[in-house]
């Protein structure tokens, strides 16, 4: 006992729940005796790491020496009835971990490295866990809790069967089968949940005929009933297509290829810079059929065609772009997904037997106009998305449209250099004069919002901040007026949808070239658009709020080389600091660390964000049911493209 170190006397506190402890307690806690305690305590007095007190009629108690050692760290306290897990302080490392089998729900606190995170076990994050069985899944938990819950561990191994009980085939004659585990759940869970269209004919007790339009709306029911489907239908693979991958994959993207060609359906999710498109390309390639990739953007389709050039052998001449400026279908089809769910070129593309369709930012899928292109049937569907979350919280139809996560820890990524971890820091900035705050003071409902979010203060600050920075920097707004307001404080382009295409391309390439040093960009510059090497990101207003927003506009930073920094402007002392916060939950989700800061009314004045200090407790309370949807699309100063 005498070895004992001075973290195992803090686990022996905290599970007391006080600050200090008697030797008896001591021993409990340990399961050891009272003489080994005693010596161990004793030894750990003479390294001057504890102290002891000696108190009338009464045993000697023991305290740390540092108590601020003990108040600093980290906790993670466990409600297994509630599946969920409350941590004070977390490491990055546990936050990765957690983030592989737990959804983070909220976090509260402002002040750096005092934090805490809420996290919830869904079904859906058991489903979707990245795990090859489940006692993988449950040696992680171990590793991550203080203690082993076996109600918590059984009803996630129940979950964990649960993704297995449905099943959908090719019958040798054709068609496609729904198979249940059992007769009851054929009977009481799929027929009864199913609209009538959804099933031709029972065939036996446990199967199924299936309506071949209906795939995906069954799967999505049962998923939406707790059970995930597993597609193992025989699709045809299309005409075979020699491309051959001309990029060194690094290891994660070869696991990532792997585990993709295993299942044949999944949606790859990775941190921006961490290389899905190339993934993809290898995904592609051992595939070897013909493939549609499907984009939400003109500029996406040129960048993917740019991408097959540059990384593998296809000729040229079998790329095909179909789009509003170009209609080719080829061995390789990049598209948009407007165009593929429209009625008059649906038929073109449902002939075609495509051995691959990739799903491009897959996090669009759930979105009606989006949705309708999962219907196109292939052998191998692929989702790329770096932000699964959809404010609407129907993010799990990612899974069901197009397959499960597939993907590394962030975490691990940044450690090993292959994606630059962003420095991310929330600035909270006081008003630039009384007469604007006094008129957010008297404003209501969306107008509050919008003089927020255009705080003239934020041109001071983003001026300020690029004077400071050495390298290329982003400005991403979310209002026009705001936009033209900044891009001539700094003397630089605004990009917004009112900016022609061939004008934007040429503003981008001089991005990238260094031609230019700074850009101003609104949503169009949110996702698919190529724009490497910005060491600054400066977020002047954004979506009330949205994870994948903030996510997306901190990854035009996040690439192998350097480490760039990303700060987010937000008003102090109104709804827009607990939007800024939301903003970041995504990449905090993943282990990266949110630094917080308000600055002062004189220059220079700043301070650490205290705990309570800024945050308005309605706010608080409501910020989740507020600015989810279309905050800045009803605005007519927003740039609704």
């Amino acid at each position: 006992m005498s070895d004992l170190s001075l973290s195992e006397f803090y686990d022996a506190v905290e599970a007391e729940g006080r600050p200090l402890l008697t030797a008896g307690q001591f021993a409990r806690r340990l399961d050891r005796s009272q003489a080994d305690a005693d010596e161990a305590l004793e030894s750990l007095a003479e390294d001057g790491v504890v102290q002891r007190v000696d108190v009338e009629n009464d045993p000697v108690v023991w305290y740390p020496t540092e108590w601020g050692e003990l108040a600093s760290r980290e906790r993670v306290v466990v409600f297994p009835e509630r599946r969920e897990i409350v941590v004070d302080r977390p490491t990055q490392y546990t936050q990765a971990r957690l983030s592989q089998f737990a959804h983070l729900v909220d976090t509260t606190g402002t002040e750096p490295g005092t934090r805490g995170y809420l996290y919830r076990i869904r079904p859906e994050d058991v489903w979707s866990a990245p795990f090859d069985g489940v006692a993988d899944l449950l040696l992680t938990m171990r590793a991550t809790f203080p203690r082993r819950y076996g109600g918590l561990e059984e009803w996630v191994e129940g979950q964990w069967k649960r993704a297995n009980r449905f099943r959908l085939f090719t019958h040798e004659d054709g068609y496609t089968v729904l198979l249940a585990a059992t007769d009851e759940l054929l009977g009481n869970v799929a027929l009864e949940k199913l609209a009538e269209d959804c099933i031709r004919a029972p065939i036996s007790e446990t199967e199924a005929w299936v309506n071949e339009d209906a795939i995906a709306e069954v799967k999505r029911t049962l998923y939406e009933a707790g059970y995930p489907v597993v597609d193992d239908r025989e699709l045809e693979s299309g005409d075979p297509v020699d491309v051959a991958l001309t990029a060194e994959l690094r290891e994660y993207q070869q696991s990532w290829v792997d585990s993709f060609l295993e299942k044949r359906a999944g949606v790859l999710v990775g941190p921006p810079g961490s290389g899905k498109t190339v993934a993809a390309l290898g995904a592609l390639a051992g595939v070897g059929g013909e493939t549609l990739i499907l984009v939400p953007s003109r500029e996406l389709a040129g960048q993917w065609r740019q991408e097959l050039l540059g990384h593998t052998s296809i000729e040229p001449t079998d790329i095909g772009e179909y789009h509003g400026g170009s209609k080719q279908l080829r061995p390789v089809t990049i598209a948009t997904y407007q165009i593929a769910g429209m009625d008059r070129h649906r038929g073109l593309f449902d002939d075609r037997e495509w051995g691959l369709i990739v799903f491009d930012e897959a996090h669009h899928v759930p979105a009606p106009v989006f949705r309708r292109s999962t219907a196109l049937q292939a052998k191998h569907r692929l989702g790329l998305t770096a932000t699964p979350v959809r404010e609407s919280d129907d993010e799990k139809e990612i899974y069901t449209l197009i397959g499960p996560p597939l993907g590394t820890d962030w975490s691990q990524l940044f450690d090993a250099g292959f994606v630059a971890e962003p420095a991310v820091e929330l600035r909270y900035l006081p008003w630039d004069e009384e007469f604007a705050e006094n008129e957010w003071a008297n404003a209501e409902g969306r107008n509050r919002h919008v003089l927020a979010g255009t705080n003239p203060r934020k041109i001071e600050e983003t001026q300020r901040l690029l004077s400071e920075s050495e390298g290329k920097a982003l400005v991403f707004v979310d209002y026009l007026d705001q936009g033209d307001a900044i891009a001539d404080a700094i003397d630089a382009p605004f990009v917004s949808g009112e900016t022609p295409h061939h004008r934007r391309e040429a503003l981008f390439e001089a991005f990238r070239t260094g031609e230019e040093e700074a850009l101003v960009v609104s949503r169009v510059g949110d996702e698919g658009i190529d724009l490497p090497n910005a060491e600054l990101a400066i977020v002047a207003s954004g979506l009330g709020g949205s994870r994948r927003q903030g996510a997306q506009r901190a990854g035009r930073t996040m690439r192998p080389v350097g480490r760039a920094e990303v700060v987010v402007l937000a008003t102090h002392g109104t709804r827009e600091e607990e939007f800024a916060r939301r903003q970041m939950r995504h990449l905090a989700e993943k282990g990266v660390q949110v630094h917080e800061t308000v600055v002062g009314n004189e220059e220079g004045d700043e301070a650490e964000a205290e705990n309570g200090e800024e945050t308005d407790d309605e706010a608080v309370d409501e910020a989740g049911d507020e600015m989810t949807g279309g905050a800045v699309g009803s605005d007519a100063q927003a740039d609704t493209e």
